[in-house]
């Protein structure tokens, strides 16, 4: 072996044991920096307004209270340990408001406030369908109800195969033009999965795939380089493979 190719080989050995970490260090660090921008240094600059109050009212003079208001600064706003106080407050503050929220006052408030959400010219318009992300991301129940099965199916053309996750049996006017037995699956767009499309196919036409909603995430967002555990081994021919059972869908 040259100098070249063991000066290659253990480069890109030793950059395939460090870049996942060093990548996970950087999201978690850009992370936090953006709650810090958009989050902290918000709350702790009402935190600074409220404690100039507080002296303020005791009858602290105008001088010294713009000393203690900058050295505040310099702590809570400015200084990365004080700015941390604000992000702690937040998730205090979200907890706090959780907690009330399942109260029955809470719940009953809640309502009266979406409602009155709804009935605004613009908010109604925006409100339901950033509720519906927020509700999917959040939410594990809302995210199994949504996601049934993992499918592959011919799309964009015969012949190429691409994994898609059925939401429902489709719209029953398709159906009953159609003859058949529908499946609405959605084909996110790998590997970001932000975007996608929407398809309709025959149930017959998609193969159900044995894996898991989250293992088909993980298939996409890795671009296929991570598979389920029980496709990691060679596969039998297609012949000699049993039929493939089709779940029944609720």
């Amino acid at each position: 072996m040259s100098v070249a190719t063991s000066v290659k080989r253990y480069f890109l050995r030793g950059l395939a044991v460090l870049l996942p970490t060093i990548l996970t260090l950087w999201i978690l660090a850009w992370g936090y920096s953006f709650l810090q921008e958009h989050v902290s240094i918000h709350v702790n600059r009402g935190l600074v307004r409220a404690l100039v109050w507080f002296h303020q009212s005791r009858g602290m003079s105008q001088e010294a209270l713009a000393q203690y208001q900058t050295a505040l600064e310099g702590i809570f706003v400015r200084g990365f340990a004080g700015s941390a106080v604000g992000l702690l407050l937040a998730v205090v503050a979200i907890f706090l408001f959780g907690a009330f929220l399942a109260s029955v006052i809470g719940r009953v408030l809640w309502r009266v406030l979406e409602s009155t959400i709804m009935s605004a010219p613009v908010l109604r318009r925006i409100y339901p369908h950033v509720k519906q992300v927020t509700d999917f991301v959040l939410t594990p129940e809302q995210k199994k109800k949504s996601f049934l099965h993992v499918v592959a199916v011919e799309y964009p053309r015969k012949g190429l195969w691409t994994l898609g996750f059925v939401t429902g049996t489709g719209l029953r006017e398709i159906a009953e033009q159609a003859g058949k037995e529908l499946l609405t699956v959605l084909v996110p767009k790998s590997p970001a999965l932000v975007s996608g499309y929407v398809i309709t196919v025959a149930k017959e036409d998609a193969i159900f795939l044995d894996m898991t909603v989250e293992e088909g995430f993980r298939f996409l967002v890795s671009a296929g380089v991570i598979l389920p555990e029980n496709e990691r081994q060679v596969p039998r021919p297609r012949a000699e493979a049993g039929p493939v059972r089709q779940p029944q869908l609720t």
